[in-house]
């Protein structure tokens, strides 16, 4: 029997308010496990909205959302956080939590109302911390880190939380290049220990180095999704950027650049 997919929509639509244009139209779209997918598509795609759709953050006003082949109803809270774990682009944090405490928030799934976190727990948050090059801020106050080591104590939060499913936005946005190639290397090695990671960029380089497929998204519809090598083309960028962009691939590398 074949795997079901870690996601599945069927004609989901989603609209905020009174305005006239869906976020989301008519989006069906099906996420293997297992693999690194990407969402690319410029600002205002309906990347996010999707995202906070899987978390059930927001409910469609239209279609069906599948997480491994059951509706999200059929799970209970602490399954649903042991099933789908999101990397926000960024996150208010109300108290000053230090580093280690603000990633032990992770491991709320898999303890019971009143329970502490116990020296599991905080060797898995360690590893976390380890992971993402920050356990020497263990102890520091959260409000005191820069901006990208915010995030990437962010980042090693989630992975405490050890979902199924990986969700990131924007993931890079704040790091600098060396924690941007730690990032991805760290989603590598998730894949390969059978994760199952969908992430959002408006960059297509980042889904040219991370992603096995690719879904692309323009005014809240898909326009395009498969291999990313199949996807990454000058014809479809152009069409989703709405300007002209060449697209190179040397030794297996990709370079694109504006025309």
């Amino acid at each position: 029997m074949s795997q079901a997919p870690a996601v599945s929509l069927s004609e989901v639509s989603f609209g905020y308010g009174a305005s006239p244009r869906p976020a989301l139209s008519q989006v069906s779209l099906e996420i293997p496990a297992g693999r690194i997918t990407a969402i690319l598509g410029p600002n205002g795609s309906g990347k996010t909205t999707l995202l906070r759709l899987l978390l059930g953050v927001l409910q469609p006003v239209g279609g069906q959302i599948l997480l491994g082949g059951r509706a999200r109803s059929a799970y209970s809270r602490a399954e649903q956080s042991r099933l789908v774990g999101l990397v926000p682009q960024s996150e208010h944090v109300p108290f000053d939590f230090t580093v280690l405490e603000y990633v032990l928030l992770g491991r709320a799934p898999y303890l019971g109302p009143l329970d502490l976190p116990g020296p599991e727990d905080r060797a898995i948050a360690r590893e976390a911390l380890e992971m993402v090059g920050i356990g020497h801020l263990a102890e520091r106050a959260v409000p005191n880190l820069s901006g990208g080591e915010r995030q990437l104590a962010t980042i090693a939060r989630t992975l405490a939380q050890a979902p199924a499913m990986l969700l990131l936005d924007e993931p890079t946005a704040h790091l600098d290049l060396g924690n941007q190639s730690r990032l991805l290397q760290i989603m590598r090695d998730l894949r390969d220990a059978g994760g199952t990671l969908l992430v959002t960029t408006h960059d297509p380089d980042l889904a040219a180095s991370v992603a096995d497929l690719t879904v692309l998204m323009k005014g809240g519809q898909v326009l395009c999704a498969g291999q990313t090598e199949a996807v990454l083309t000058a014809e479809w960028l152009t069409r989703v950027y709405e300007t002209p962009i060449l697209v190179y691939r040397v030794d297996g590398h990709y370079l694109i650049c504006l025309a």
